[in-house]
């Protein structure tokens, strides 16, 4: 199990620099910070002398390193555009964005695990197929073409909601549907195959041929197992919150991490931007780690071979 366990943490820790190196190179590969914050008709002197303050003006591969051994020391780095630290500026944001990712994560689950649960159970009813339905538009609908439809549908024309803003509860209502909408019809239709899948294996028919009221199977047998594959989903879900926000936010001009990526990327105020990427990482590495370690409680078989390998 300690075998196991340090694995993951060994993949999770190689995740997080390739994606930061990955970062880190693209930002530099896609303008001068210098020439974007000061203005084309800077003097050069003027972006010279910007470029050496920010240890700009030194190769690549020195700012990589000298960028990694800051964040062992717990230095994310310092805006170019506020001269604030840049992980203060993202703290700062993070409340805004848990106020419309939680309760967006807590639609997707109410709403897309008992749908598939309920679609599975009574396949090929009126309800089963609106599932589909369902879920075939929350794949293909960009989250900014939803955001749009319901602010033309329930800000512009009938008026009931905000179009934007954080000023009260109803300004959420339409970012948080939004959020919620496509992971909760993914949710169904991978919860809808994942108990169809369980239902047909041979453990459910013995479990009814023994006399067992359809109900217990359901719960001691069809659930748990189904559950193993769905949390893979639910996993990715919670990891992606904070990438998911970034268009919601812009539309709604939401001030979270979202719409602080945006400007930030804009003004190739990279201290932020890779400041911002590494928690969207670290975000996602530990949801997969939680993934990981509850594929053991739900799975004994699992759990049992991660020990033997041990």
């Amino acid at each position: 199990m300690i075998r196991y366990i340090l694995t993951r943490l060994f993949r999770a820790m190689i995740t997080i620099a390739l994606v930061v190196t990955f970062a880190f190179v693209v930002l530099r590969l896609s303008g001068d910070p210098a020439v974007i914050i000061l203005g084309p008709e800077a003097p050069p002197d003027a972006i010279a002398a910007f470029r050496k303050a920010w240890g700009l003006d030194q190769p690549v591969w020195v700012q990589y390193l000298d960028y990694f051994a800051a964040i062992f020391r717990g230095d994310l780095g310092i805006s170019m555009r506020d001269g604030r630290p840049a992980i203060d500026l993202v703290m700062e944001r993070i409340p805004a964005t848990l106020a419309l990712t939680l309760p967006a994560l807590m639609l997707k689950l109410a709403l897309g695990v008992p749908a598939g649960v309920y679609a599975a159970l009574h396949q090929g009813t009126a309800f089963d197929r609106s599932v589909m339905i369902g879920a075939v538009f929350g794949f293909a609908i960009p989250s900014f073409v939803l955001a749009l439809v319901l602010v033309l549908i329930f800000a512009v024309t009938l008026g009931w909601l905000p179009s934007g803003g954080r000023d009260t509860i109803w300004h959420a209502i339409l970012p948080v549907l939004t959020l919620g909408a496509g992971g909760a019809a993914a949710l169904a239709r991978f919860t809808r195959s994942a108990m169809l899948e369980v239902l047909g294996r041979p453990y459910i028919r013995t479990a009814s041929a023994k006399g067992l009221p359809w109900a217990a199977v359901v719960r001691g047998h069809a659930l748990p197992n189904a559950a193993i594959p769905t949390v893979t989903l639910i996993g990715f879900l919670v990891g992606s919150l904070i990438a998911g926000a970034v268009v919601v936010e812009s539309v709604f001009s939401w001030p979270g991490v979202g719409r602080l990526l945006v400007v930030a990327v804009a003004n190739r105020d990279l201290a932020v931007v890779q400041c911002i990427l590494l928690l969207v990482a670290a975000t996602m590495v530990t949801s997969n780690l939680i993934v990981d370690f509850l594929y053991g409680a739900l799975d004994p078989r699992l759990r049992h071979g991660a020990t033997a390998g041990a």
